[in-house]
């Protein structure tokens, strides 16, 4: 999914900028787009934006942005086409649930800007102004009707909008793996969910210095085995590539064939379970980077054959994150003890 309003939201000298599209399409031109159709992003309607975040919320950007934008926080920019940007990049990750779960494709990447995972449902912040995964995720169960979700975030800092948005419901289990400590800030280990969702929120925070062993551990010993558990109708990735050795805002080593490996171990769960799985852009501010993971991302997701698992130790932090949870998901025991 892409669309030219990525490119007129306008934040100028600021690491979530208008180049950061452009390197990603112009790499992925060069390579043929590796087979994958493109496809231009709608608007949301605003029911589907209303379905996650306050029309307060989506009325002052809206405003904000009439006005010829200005900033929201320190963080968080907009322009006069910031709004319009905003709505195409949800509007573009809820196209991707409907090609995704209408069976028209298997899998897809929303390539859009402004990144989502941050905004709450009545806040805008951490670069981000409409959860774009949240609302695809909404969308998928009260669009399609798909009775779970699971939201796979690996960003290198933590989707509390996201959490945020489904923190008391089991509909979408939300599993996060994140540099702490980090901004914003959340997303601590003991944060499990609260009422009916205890147990759909899975925080697995990473010290500075992870690199691949435990990023895609923590993805082939956890996540999947919980995918496994929880039987979902659809996966989505909160795809950000600031976990890169080369990104200037955070301090993780994953390197592209990290990232090509948690690609790949989702690919290949989601071909047991028979489902869909698709990828949402989200941070990567090395420009370079950023379009190699990306790149990365898309060639292991449509290999022409699933890979087989990943012959990988069990990483310490992924023992003690199935230890922990194993009170709500038993599965997780055969990770613990491997």
């Amino acid at each position: 999914m892409h669309h030219p309003s990525s490119l007129l939201h306008d934040t100028g000298a600021h690491p979530e900028r208008i180049a950061r599209v452009l390197a990603i399409e112009r790499l992925l031109e060069e390579e043929g787009w590796l087979g994958y159709e493109r496809r231009p992003a709608p608007a949301a309607e605003l029911e589907l934006v209303h379905a996650v975040h306050a029309p307060a919320h989506v009325a002052a950007i809206a405003a904000l942005c009439g006005r010829g934008g200005g900033a929201i926080d320190a963080d968080t920019l907009t322009s006069a086409g910031s709004y319009d940007a905003a709505l195409h990049a949800a509007g573009g990750a809820a196209a991707l649930v409907d090609a995704l779960l209408e069976g028209d494709a298997p899998t897809g990447f929303c390539g859009l800007r402004p990144p989502g995972h941050h905004a709450t449902p009545r806040r805008a912040m951490g670069f981000c102004l409409f959860n774009n995964i949240a609302v695809a995720a909404r969308h998928a169960l009260d669009g399609h009707g798909a009775k779970r979700v699971l939201i796979l975030d690996w960003d290198v800092h933590h989707g509390n909008g996201t959490s945020d948005a489904f923190h008391a419901t089991p509909d979408v289990l939300f599993i996060s793996i994140h540099e702490s400590p980090l901004y914003p800030g959340t997303g601590p280990a003991s944060d499990v969910g609260s009422g009916a969702g205890a147990g759909y929120t899975v925080n697995l925070p990473v010290p500075a210095g992870s690199g691949d062993a435990t990023w895609c551990s923590l993805v082939e010993h956890v996540a999947i085995p919980l995918a496994r558990a929880y039987e979902p109708a659809l996966v989505l990735v909160s795809a950000g590539y600031d976990a890169h050795r080369d990104d200037p805002l955070a301090s993780c080593e994953v390197s592209e064939a990290g990232f090509a490996a948690m690609a790949g171990s989702v690919r290949r769960a989601c071909g047991e379970l028979g489902i869909p799985f698709g990828f949402v852009l989200e941070g990567g501010y090395d420009l370079a980077a950023l379009a190699r993971g990306v790149r990365a991302t898309l060639a292991a997701a449509a290999a022409p054959a699933p890979p087989v698992a990943l012959d990988l130790a069990v990483d310490p932090l992924a023992a003690a994150a199935a230890e922990r949870l194993e009170p709500w998901w038993p599965a997780l025991a055969a990770a613990r003890a491997s």
